[in-house]
């Protein structure tokens, strides 16, 4: 597998992480179908080296079945390859039940899932009838009266297994189209920073150019007015770097509602349902405020995505009237463990310090089904 350049190495070690979980749990919970072939073995059914001949067999099989599925479930793969693997499957499966008798008819359903999984959906509509119909045949050689009962289960796995590849491929194109926007607009937020640069400096730097160039004229024989010039460059200068100084200063300060909107997406991503509202009032709010809510903000989601094990997370954003004053107040609240419990961390000591100075308040606990934040700042200046 190739690595994904718009992916961070450490997001992209933790997707294959997860998604190493989901095909376990997926590949694994058909096993079950294996518990009749073991049986028939252990039973005594056979000769030793008939049995042994079986293990290797049925081995042989679970390895191919293991190799195919977890290699092509949701992501591309040479065609002739796999169509190969799941031939293979198909022989094996006919040869060992040709030979071992009926207990062995539910090997077809992990062909029937390796064709739901791996081949493209019009292969997949054709072979899984045929997996079915080949069982069929095997077990009427046999003379079991459960073939009936296996084609219908053979058929119903397999189509539901399309389903589940469908949408594991369908989830790995989010993934990677989230990815690509995010992409986008780091190179958007480049070029709006480097456009505002470009407009606060150009001005300032042509203009020092031409000053320079003037009090160098003028020096041997004027040179009060080359200091005139040079004054003139010293204001023009200072009041640049203030330019500079106060660009730096807004794009270091974050605002709400571009929190509230990463909010969603980092929820989302995350697998956590989330309610956050699409906008808030923010009138009268000092930019001192509302950065220190956003900074809140930011803290709570990254507590609730990394350390809190929920799967439900409620923002709001409110104004309300207290003995105080009006205040806006942000609760986030989770369905989660809330941490360690060993008291607040840095995040939240460091996020105390931001409100205070903003003359707001922090308030962060557990309460019965979870854990809550509630961060609130002055509504006026």
């Amino acid at each position: 597998m190739t690595e994904d350049p718009l992916v961070p190495l450490g997001q992209d070690f933790a997707n294959r992480r997860g998604m190493l979980r989901r095909k376990v749990l997926w590949v694994g919970v058909w096993l079950v179908f294996l518990s009749s072939p073991v049986h028939d073995l252990v039973s005594g059914n056979h000769t030793t080296a008939g049995t042994v001949a079986g293990g290797l067999g049925l081995t042989v099989f679970v390895g191919v079945y293991l190799a195919l599925v977890f290699r092509n479930m949701g992501t591309p793969a040479e065609p002739r390859r796999v169509a190969g693997l799941v031939v293979a499957l198909g022989v094996l499966a006919t040869l060992l039940s040709f030979t071992f008798g009926a207990p062995w008819l539910g090997l077809y359903c992990y062909v029937s899932v390796a064709c739901g999984i791996t081949l493209p959906l019009r292969a997949a509509y054709w072979a899984i009838p045929g997996t079915g119909g080949l069982m069929m045949l095997v077990g009427l050689h046999v003379g079991t009266e459960d073939a009936w009962d296996l084609l219908i289960l053979v058929v119903l796995i397999g189509f539901a297994m399309t389903g589940v590849g469908q949408l594991v491929r369908t989830t790995i194109e989010l993934r990677k189209a989230r990815a690509t926007v995010a992409q986008l607009a780091a190179n958007e937020e480049r070029l709006r920073l480097a456009r505002d640069l470009h407009d606060l400096l150009g001005h300032s730097l042509s203009l020092i150019t031409l000053k320079s160039e003037l009090a160098g004229r003028m020096l041997p024989g004027h040179p009060d007015k080359a200091a005139q010039q040079v004054a003139d460059i010293e204001q023009v200068s200072r009041q640049a770097l203030v330019d500079v100084r106060e660009a730096v200063t807004g794009y270091r300060r974050p605002r709400l509602a571009a929190e509230l909107a990463g909010t969603q997406v980092a929820l989302t991503a995350a697998g956590v349902a989330a309610e956050v509202p699409a906008e808030s009032d923010l009138a009268g709010i000092p930019e001192e405020a509302e950065s220190a809510l956003a900074w809140a903000l930011r803290e709570a989601v990254t507590n609730v995505v990394r350390h809190s094990g929920a799967d439900r997370c409620v923002v709001q954003v409110l104004r309300r009237q207290t003995l105080d004053g009006p205040v806006l107040e942000l609760c986030v609240e989770d369905n989660g463990a809330g941490g360690s419990g060993n008291g607040p961390g840095n995040g939240l000591t460091g996020l105390t310090e931001r409100l205070e100075k903003a003359g707001g308040t922090l308030e962060a606990g557990r309460v019965k089904h979870g854990f809550r934040l509630v961060a609130r700042v002055p509504a006026a200046a």
